[in-house]
């Protein structure tokens, strides 16, 4: 049966008028390395890893931020189920450092992570969630490897195939006569796997692809050549599934250089209009594959929004709203597992594993329909695209 918790959860917060930051701040830097199988207290203890440092820094900050809101109210509801969020775990966007950020949580007595934030990462500390029966639910870890053989992990985000696949839809049907160019980078899991989703959904529909061209993370600032050789090629748009701190780049280059053709790019491209040192008119009419945009006019996006910004003074990326959706899907599959924090982790992990493939969520990336899951962990939700006009999203 589906529950639709998630809106009744916010509506009774609104009507209480509780401030998420003025809540029960359940941030902890808890060091007293208990044994990961047994809970400690009556909160469920949660752990998030992610870029909290470096250049993906945009990326973990707004995902710790907009957990502890959506932690925030979830406590001031009171009830049974609690939620204790430790002290989010950096990892610099580094698999090494992501499996030693997983330890130290695991001796804090973690129960459940949301994490990590980029796929990478993940493919090093998902393979341990397996072993020790950990329930995660990752915000923003998008690769399709992600989840291949591990039950305990599910997406709240596109997967880099629907992404891709989906892009090429939108494409095709929005320009359907683009000489389409595509930037990706060669050494990257999520830019590889977006741009073959890509390429294999183009020739099937018989797009025209005229221009492909690659860069490495330690080549990632000069992309004369790549677009030299676009623009040459014809491409009147550009399909780049990258993250926006090379795609500032890109844009910035094209624009020096005279070269102006339409840009699309997917979610690792939200953060483009606060990248440093970046001219951010230069991104008018870019177009984005997102499932979040910080302008919609719905409540539960500017009660969130509103909160974020009253609390940290910018507005939240979509990263963010994945990991505001990610803390209400785990609340409403603890409802319905009927698990307790003072359970065996592994016995927690089993239940919510049985009910996640029952339950929908509708939040804040679901564009007003409902997220559900398969038993693979994948999710299913309408993917929306969103043009920047005037330094905001706009839905075309």
């Amino acid at each position: 049966m589906k529950k639709k918790f998630f809106a009744l959860m916010m509506a009774m917060v609104m009507a209480l008028g509780l401030a998420a930051c003025g809540g029960n701040d359940t941030s902890t830097t808890d060091d007293g390395g208990s044994d990961s199988t047994e809970s400690t207290g009556t909160a469920f203890k949660i752990g998030v890893i992610g870029p909290m440092t470096g250049g993906a820094a945009i990326y973990g900050t707004c995902v710790a931020n907009s957990a502890q809101i959506a932690v925030d109210e979830i406590n001031a509801l009171g009830g049974d189920i609690q939620f204790e969020l430790l002290a989010p775990a950096d990892d610099v966007n580094d698999a090494e450092t992501s499996v030693n950020a997983y330890n130290n949580l695991m001796d804090q007595g973690m129960q459940i992570l949301v994490g990590t934030v980029t796929t990478q990462p993940g493919l090093s500390v998902f393979p341990l969630t397996n072993d020790d029966r950990v329930f995660t639910i990752t915000p923003s870890a998008s690769g399709d490897d992600c989840i291949e053989n591990n039950d305990t992990v599910f997406q709240i985000c596109f997967t880099d195939s629907n992404q891709g696949s989906r892009s090429a839809q939108y494409i095709n049907e929005h320009f359907p006569d683009a000489k389409i160019g595509i930037i990706y980078k060669n050494d990257e899991q999520y830019s590889i796997g977006i741009r073959n989703n890509f390429v294999a959904e183009a020739e099937t529909r018989g797009m025209d692809i005229v221009y492909e061209g690659t860069f490495a993370e330690a080549n990632q600032t000069d992309f004369n050549v790549q677009l030299t050789a676009a623009q040459s090629a014809g491409a009147d748009l550009l399909f780049l599934p990258i993250y926006y701190t090379p795609a500032s780049a890109i844009l910035t280059q094209a624009n020096a250089m005279g070269y102006a053709p339409t840009f699309f790019g997917v979610d690792g491209m939200d953060g483009i209009l606060t990248a440093d040192n970046f001219d951010a008119s230069l991104a008018e009419g870019v177009y984005l594959l997102t499932p979040f945009s910080a302008d919609a006019e719905d409540e539960l996006t500017q009660n969130f929004v509103s909160k974020y910004q009253e609390a940290y003074g910018e507005i939240p990326n979509q990263f963010g709203a994945d990991a505001y959706d990610a803390i209400y899907t785990l609340y409403q599959a603890i409802q319905a597992a009927g698990v307790t924090a003072d359970m065996a982790t592994e016995d927690i992990c089993d239940a919510l594993i049985e009910v996640m493939p029952t339950i929908s969520v509708t939040g804040l990336t679901s564009a007003g329909s409902e997220m559900t899951w398969d038993e693979n962990g994948a999710v299913s939700k309408d993917p929306t695209a969103v043009i920047i006009e005037n330094g905001t999203y706009v839905t075309p």
